[in-house]
């Protein structure tokens, strides 16, 4: 291969699994490539190097990845007798996981390498384009901060956009294998977050929204030379010109202080929609977890959050048949579910991780005891989904209009909290924070229109 030139641009195709901060990686992937002349392309099929940016998170995900290096496999064949070469890259949590052995199983793969070493692309290109077979693997967690190695320019399209602060864990839940593929917790210094949101800004993104595998555990170092808590740094961004809305995933209940909550009370530009897992509402399997909070404790989380904003609405995580769990303790989950309220929630049923504490533990519930309590616990968070979006049905609601809708004049954006408004409007709508009138709810998505502009919106239009 060679280096870029007007001719000889080569394609990527970086296909994206899990988690937005995995959306966010691979757009930072495609930026260290440009410079290389890579343009990115949506199918692999006669790609030059196509890059698979893997999730660990979920059950049978490294079969999931094999499954599909050995359809790429045909391609790349299909590639080489057409007289090209197509290299293929494993990236993410299932790369760091098994780091060599994705070689020893696809040995059609050239390159592996962890979330916190995708800024060593280049150099890994550069060692595999010397050599046909020289292939690569960087699994190792850096001591430098792969953040001072990236591009500091982003290019981005769209008025919502994600922006990592805070990557790694180090509360070693049982159930999970985060901490060991995104390593210890490590926070973004606030001038270098602030100089990515101004660029942002600049490109036309009004939305953006902080990520973290414990994002609210942020604790970078502010230009005043001290740890900046995520409360503080939410404040900082709220003053950014431009910047109308800020929201942040994912956060855990041990990490919601003081400052962050009066954030939520104080800033308009956080929105009132929060993703706070909780997994279990019975203390034993909490304990089991380590989730290092009691179902109570998190009740009050909650209370005081909406003390401070009143509209505020929620979603959070469940796993539903963790080793032990006894048909007393489901009920103190769907007890809290019934207290609490949920607008939305993602649910599953415990499946064991390779190399977490949770995998060897004795009492496995059956798979059919599982399928029961996860039906059951849909019902219960599917009808609070829809009691609360029906609720929206009749308001008025702030909407950021992000892009044209399928059909003709049709617009739309997104509601505080995160559901899709259909709208009829005018192109020049997009990017704009709209008010609108909710007449219909459609599945999962609300339909209105604009509400009637005042004489001051009028002439800002």
């Amino acid at each position: 291969m060679t280096q870029n030139t007007a001719s000889n641009t080569r394609k990527v195709h970086i296909k994206t699994y899990g988690c937005q901060m995995n959306v966010y990686d691979s757009e930072r992937m495609l930026e260290t490539l440009r410079p290389l002349g890579f343009e990115m392309t949506s199918e692999a099929e006669g790609a030059d190097l196509v890059i698979l940016n893997t999730c660990h998170i979920r059950e049978k995900a490294s079969d999931k990845v094999y499954s599909e290096l050995g359809r790429l496999r045909e391609a790349q064949g299909r590639k080489s007798e057409a007289g090209g070469r197509m290299m293929l890259a494993v990236a993410g949590c299932v790369a760091q996981a098994e780091g060599e052995e994705i070689l020893i199983r696809a040995p059609q793969v050239d390159m592996v390498f962890g979330p916190q070493t995708y800024h060593r692309l280049p150099e890994l290109i550069a060692r595999a384009d010397r050599e046909t077979g020289a292939r690569q693997v960087e699994t190792d967690f850096p001591v430098e901060d792969k953040f001072d190695h990236l591009p500091e320019e982003r290019q981005t399209a769209g008025v919502t956009a994600f922006l990592t602060v805070q990557e790694g864990c180090d509360k070693f839940c049982t159930f999970c294998v985060v901490p060991y593929t995104r390593g210890s917790e490590q926070s973004r210094p606030v001038a270098a977050i602030l100089r990515e949101a101004e660029g942002l800004v600049a490109q036309g993104v009004r939305e953006v929204t902080l990520l973290g595998q414990n994002v609210n555990a942020y604790h970078g170092i502010g230009p005043d030379g001290r740890e900046w808590s995520l409360g503080r740094l939410a404040r900082a961004l709220a003053e950014l010109p431009g910047l109308d809305r800020i929201r942040y995933t994912t956060s855990h209940p041990r990490d919601m202080d003081d400052e962050l909550i009066a954030a939520h009370g104080d800033l308009p530009a956080l929105m009132p929609f929060l993703h706070l897992p909780v997994q279990s509402g019975s203390d034993r399997i909490l304990a089991a977890m380590n989730r290092k909070h009691a179902a109570d404790e998190f009740r009050r989380i909650v209370d005081r959050l909406r003390a401070a904003r009143p509209d505020l609405a929620l979603s959070s995580d469940f796993i539903v048949g963790f080793p032990g769990e006894t048909d007393a303790e489901f009920a103190e989950t769907l007890r809290l579910v019934t207290d609490i309220g949920f607008a939305s929630s993602f649910s599953f049923k415990y499946s064991p991780r390779p190399g977490t504490p949770a995998s060897s533990m004795a009492d496995a519930v059956p798979e059919s005891v599982k399928s029961d309590r996860l039906a059951a616990l849909n019902q219960l968070l599917e009808a609070q989904q829809e009691a609360f979006n029906h609720g929206c049905v009749g308001r008025r609601l702030p909407v950021l209009i992000e892009k044209p809708g399928r059909n003709p004049g049709q617009l739309v954006g997104r509601s505080p909290y995160l559901q899709p408004v259909h709208i009829d409007g005018t192109a020049d709508l997009i990017g704009r924070v709209v008010d609108c009138d909710i007449d219909s709810l459609r599945s999962y998505s609300l339909f209105g229109r604009i509400a009637a502009l005042t004489p001051e919106e009028r002439a800002c239009a």
